[in-house]
Parts: C-alpha cells; sequence; structure tokens
C-alpha cells in the first residue's frame, strides 16, 4: 500500500504560478513511477505530468513549457511547479504513483486549483 498527501492548490490569477506536493509514505520502495493528473469542470481525467524513479519525465502537450514535475527521493515528495497559468488549468489535481508488477494504482484525495481570468 501506498498512500499519497496533496498540498499546494489553491486560487491564483492567470499568469501567476503555483507549486502541488505530494509526499508519499508505505511501500514506496515498490512505485515505478509518480504523476499529476487533473479533472477539470465536466471533463474527463487528464494526464498532466510523470516521471519515473529514474528521473525520466512527460508532459502533456498542455503543460509543456510551463509546467514541470521534479522529485525529492530524500523526502519521498514529487512536486508540480506551475507558471504561467491558464483559466483552463482550472481543475481538481490529483497526484498518482503507479507500479507495473503487479499493476497497480495509488491516488491522493485530490487538490483544487482555481485560476482566475
Amino acid at each position: 500500500q501506498v498512500q499519497l498527501v496533496e498540498s499546494g492548490g489553491g486560487l491564483v490569477q492567470a499568469g501567476g504560478s503555483l507549486r502541488l506536493s505530494c509526499a508519499a509514505s508505505g511501500s514506496i520502495f515498490s512505485v515505478n513511477f509518480m504523476g499529476w493528473y487533473r479533472q477539470g469542470p465536466g471533463k474527463q481525467r487528464e494526464l498532466v505530468a510523470t516521471i519515473t524513479s529514474g528521473g525520466s519525465t512527460v508532459y502533456a502537450d498542455s503543460v509543456k513549457g510551463r509546467f514541470t514535475i521534479s522529485r525529492d527521493n530524500a523526502k519521498n515528495t514529487v512536486y508540480l511547479q506551475m507558471n504561467i497559468l491558464k483559466p483552463e488549468d482550472t481543475a481538481v489535481y490529483s497526484c498518482a504513483a503507479g507500479i507495473f508488477s503487479p499493476p497497480s494504482r495509488y491516488w491522493g484525495q485530490g487538490t483544487q486549483v482555481t485560476v482566475s481570468s
């Protein structure tokens, strides 16, 4: 089992920045990748960014150049630095931890990010 706790959401004006944090605990040695997903109003959940245990990253096209995912292994924490925020970034952002074998996915409780125009 892996437990995830997110923090850092809030209300920000367009063009502003926020940093989300996701602290992991439990069987984190088995985690192969961690990532951030989001679900906007009336939309399906979508991938924002992922980072593997080796540090490889993947970003959604919509956030490339604006968002940066990183990890602090000593703190078992993954971050999502969000810059140049747009109203369309408004969503509930959830942290996820993935294990390849056996295939497993763990989710945090989610944190609201609201970008005003």
